[in-house]
Formats: C-alpha cells, structure tokens, sequence
C-alpha cells in the first residue's frame, strides 16, 4: 500500500546505524540497504577513516558505471559487481581502517543509507613473568581497545597504561605482590573484545613479601645487625671475665 511504501523510505531517510567490531587480517563486509533494484539510481559508499581524508565510491546504474574518488586503499573494494551486489568489502582488515562507512542508495522512491561505524580489534600478546623481587608481572602488549587484568588470588597489584599513539593500541602491565602471604601458584586473566585469555605461574619456592617499602626494610635489617652485634660484644665480655677470674 501507499502508507505501508511511505513508512519505509521514511526509515532509510532517517538512517541506520550500526557499530560493527571486526578482528584485524580478516575480512569485513558491509552491506547496502534492502530496496527495490529496479528502482536504483545511484549507489555511493563514503568512507571517512581516522585521520585521511574522506573518500567515495559510486555507481550509476543507467550507464552502468563505477567511479572512486580519493580512495587509494586495494583493500577497500566492491564485495562483488555492484550491478548485482553494491556492498563493500575490506580485505584484509587493518588498524588503519577504523573509522565511518556510509552507503547511500538513490531510487525513484527517495534516498536510502546504512551507516557504519568500523572498530577494529587487535588481540593483545599475553605474557606472564616472576621478577627477582618475588612479584608478578603480566603484561598484555599492543591490544586495541586496552585489555583489563585481573589476578587469582588478589594481592596488592599496580596496573598500568601505556598508549602506542601510532596505531591506536595499548599495552596493559600489572605487577603484583603478595604482602605477607605463603603463595605458590598465581594466575592473570586477560579480558578482551578479541578474546579473553589466562595464564599461570609456579613461584619458586612459594612467595613470601613483607608490607615494607624498601628503604623501611633495610633500616629493619641494619638495627637487627646492630643488636646481634651487641650481643656478640657482650657476649665476649662475659666471656673473658669469666677466663680471667679462673686464673
């Protein structure tokens, strides 16, 4: 019916939006709005990516044309012959194609688009290590977006952030320790768009830290060896009285 045709383009007039997460080296496809293809006019797809300049492609149906405009990407094609199929593929999938896809179909019966916001997923390398110190550290390297770490058992952890502006990914490393704890077995637990990920590590011997800076724990240790040297010196006094008054 004529409501029924009206409230339809009415929908596409007014867009749809969709946030899509892809992982990165594969391959991603993005399609046009569902219409009527005898009705077709003119497919464009624009396509703004993180800090270039936009670029389009387009087809004209009634010459059967395609043109591109400021879009040097290989990887960033029609998914097939637009004549029959006008959504877009990217393949493979790079960090460098995040950003905004918008595909636009003008038919006799009004404008129809489907916007899409691309996130490309970077799985995070996971490492687990034991420093000299008796801590942990596990570290998930070059992720995007940022991993969150957290440990089995709780202890008294630091994490941190460090950005790589270059590409948009993040390196997340928590060192913990175990403030006055026996613990033998610890493990870290990566959670992440791409993928969540655990390790485990056997400390040697088992752990066991004291709840003191450094500085507070070599001022212990220095009046325990001032004590235990008294001792030794009195100790030896004793001693030696005890000799003299035998002779």
């Amino acid at each position: 019916s004529v409501d029924r045709k009206q409230s339809t383009v009415t929908l596409y007039a007014e867009g749809i939006k969709t946030s899509l997460s892809v992982l990165v080296d594969t391959k991603a496809v993005l399609t046009c709005p569902p219409v009527l293809w005898p009705s077709v006019l003119v497919v464009t797809w624009e396509i703004v990516l993180r800090d270039k300049p936009p670029c389009f492609g387009a087809y004209r149906r009634d010459t059967n044309q395609t043109t591109r405009g400021n879009c040097t990407d290989k990887r960033i094609t029609w998914a097939s012959r637009p004549d029959e199929n006008p959504a877009l593929q990217v393949d493979p999938v790079a960090i460098t194609h995040d950003g905004n896809y918008t595909c636009q179909i003008i038919t006799s019966d009004g404008n129809f688009y489907h916007e899409y916001h691309l996130q490309v997923l970077v799985p995070p390398e996971v490492t687990l290590v034991q420093t000299e110190k008796g801590t942990a550290v596990c570290k998930a390297a070059a992720g995007k977006p940022a991993a969150q770490i957290s440990w089995t058992p709780e202890g008294d952890c630091v994490t941190e952030q460090d950005p790589y502006w270059g590409d948009g990914t993040v390196t997340v490393q928590s060192t913990c320790r175990w403030g006055g704890r026996h613990v033998l077995n610890v493990s870290c637990s990566v959670s992440h768009l791409a993928g969540n990920k655990s390790l485990s590590i056997e400390l040697d011997k088992g752990v066991r830290t004291l709840g003191f800076p450094g500085s507070d724990l070599l001022i212990i240790l220095c009046v325990k060896f001032s004590l235990l040297s008294v001792i030794l010196v009195f100790v030896g006094f004793i001693h030696f009285q005890r000799t003299n008054d035998c002779r």
